[in-house]
């Protein structure tokens, strides 16, 4: 009687301990069979994550029409770049006046103006510094081209360039002379982007 008493013990214990086990992990989204309750991310997460991804602006891309801006320059004049209709134009953006990568990426473009000339290519270089910061940086490096006052980063946004901390990626644009984008450059190596544009411009 004791022998089976302690058998039926046994059993029953290894039962409960069955019982006990982990249940798999449910699902992003699945229901509970005890609750009902839908398992899904917290309220916190996924409005954060929808705001990321709201904030990014979807990148302008070969074929785009290049926005409708008027652009302001260093002295007080002002060109719509739909006027340009018929001729190519680089639309470069870059951080700030007077820094090291901006000075190597400006002085190729000013290095090669002969043959950005003889290309009868535009060029414009647009960042959020002002009218006097860009006439510095022009007389620093003799400069032949332009560049656009964009202190409130209107023209960035309008080219949908991300602006950080109150400065505009590097990123470059190029016109076609039917006003839609011939070549985006959303990733700019400021030692070769001279280089690269002439390429584009002999390649298109």
């Amino acid at each position: 009687m004791k022998r089976h008493l302690a058998s039926m013990t046994l059993v029953c214990g290894t039962l409960a301990l069955s019982a006990c086990g982990s249940e798999p992990t449910a699902p992003a989204g699945a229901t509970s069979a005890r609750s009902g309750a839908s398992v899904r991310p917290t309220a916190t997460a996924t409005a954060t994550s929808a705001a990321s991804a709201s904030d990014a602006p979807t990148p302008l891309a070969a074929g785009d029409a290049a926005p409708d801006v008027t652009l302001a320059l260093h002295d007080g004049s002002k060109v719509a770049l739909s006027s340009l209709r018929g001729k190519r134009v680089l639309v470069y953006f870059y951080p700030k006046d007077d820094t090291p990568g901006c000075r190597v990426e400006a002085q190729g473009l000013r290095d090669k103006w002969p043959d950005v000339q003889a290309a009868g290519l535009v060029v414009y270089g647009v960042s959020t510094q002002d009218a006097a910061s860009h006439q510095a940086f022009i007389d620093k490096e003799t400069l032949p081209f332009p560049l656009v006052v964009d202190v409130d980063g209107a023209i960035a946004r309008a080219f949908h360039v991300p602006v950080k901390n109150g400065f505009a990626a590097r990123q470059s644009f190029l016109v076609g002379a039917d006003g839609k984008l011939e070549k985006v450059w959303l990733e700019v190596a400021p030692p070769e982007h001279a280089a690269q544009v002439l390429a584009a411009i002999k390649g298109g």
